[in-house]
């Protein structure tokens, strides 16, 4: 057991101090503070009578004890240890394609990232839509129905003709301008897209790749279209931790996300323990004295004396 304010112990000395005067102190004693009669001389009744003249400095030393705060460690608690998600949604002309289950790849996108915000609770995610050029739609938040909420206003048929084209490579060096400021917590992109990049060609995709490395970047992306995803999302993703999936359909996307998730499960880390205040024993003690001088005060008997 510890205290918080430790240093108001130093007022214990007021009542040791009476109490060694109670206990040496010279001249008669009574049996309580109303009874002035006089008693034959016993052993155990001077033991009583000093009992009850000294509880009142017993309850000041409980008192003083209370007002310094005691507490003790308690279990040590675990930390949730953050995820930092920049999700990168392509928002081209082609994303307002079918899919072969019959929905549009950019609703199904937007479907699927709705669900997996919902699966990671506690982590910072950020949206980022591309196309000719990127617009930061979502900044990195821990509050992930902000993602959830601003998703579905992302229509590619109402964007400017220069979000129609597909530059990957420029979505993912915003991703990881946001990401390299990030001081906690691990780091990665997802990346959703149904198209070859027009920036990734002649090297640009290992050196991209070589980029998120050195900031322990992790990508997942997810190629939305028939057939094999396209060579350059390997070549960028083979530098980083990540993996490259290709889906035709909505439940694919489903799985893929689950996949993610169990990827880059919650990890929780020591948090230390957190001092909690107990004043039990001295409210039970402070009670019992306080019980006891009540008795004696109201000229309770043992025995004839």
């Amino acid at each position: 057991m510890s205290f918080m304010h430790p240093w108001v112990l130093v007022f214990w000395l007021v009542p040791v101090f009476l109490l060694l005067w109670e206990a040496f102190r010279e001249g008669p004693r009574v049996s309580i503070p109303i009874d002035h009669r006089k008693h034959s001389k016993r052993f155990w009744l001077g033991k009583v009578l000093w009992t009850s003249s000294s509880l009142p400095h017993f309850l000041l030393l409980v008192g003083i004890a209370v007002v310094a705060g005691p507490q003790f460690m308690g279990e040590p608690e675990k930390k949730r240890e953050i995820s930092n998600i920049e999700i990168c949604l392509d928002v081209s002309g082609s994303m307002g394609v079918s899919m072969s289950d019959g929905k549009l790849r950019s609703d199904a996108a937007v479907e699927s990232i709705q669900y997996f915000c919902k699966m990671r609770e506690g982590d910072a995610c950020g949206l980022t839509i591309f196309g000719g050029e990127t617009i930061r739609w979502t900044p990195l938040t821990r509050d992930l129905a902000a993602i959830s909420l601003a998703a579905p206003f992302i229509d590619p048929q109402r964007l400017p003709p220069h979000m129609s084209s597909t530059r990957i490579g420029l979505a993912l060096e915003s991703c990881l301008a946001t990401l390299s400021k990030v001081d906690e917590g691990d780091r990665l992109i997802v990346l959703l897209s149904d198209g070859f990049s027009s920036d990734l060609g002649g090297g640009a995709a290992r050196q991209i790749g070589q980029e998120l490395s050195e900031y322990n970047i992790a990508l997942y992306a997810i190629f939305i279209g028939d057939g094999a995803a396209p060579g350059q999302l390997y070549e960028v993703v083979s530098q980083t931790e990540g993996e490259v999936f290709a889906v035709s359909d909505s439940a694919g996307l489903e799985r893929v996300f689950n996949h993610i998730d169990e990827m880059k499960p919650a990890r929780l880390k020591p948090a230390g323990s957190r001092p909690i205040e107990d004043f039990s024993i001295f409210a039970w003690s402070g009670l019992g004295l306080l019980g006891l001088h009540l008795l004696l005060f109201l000229r309770w008997r043992i025995t004839p004396w």
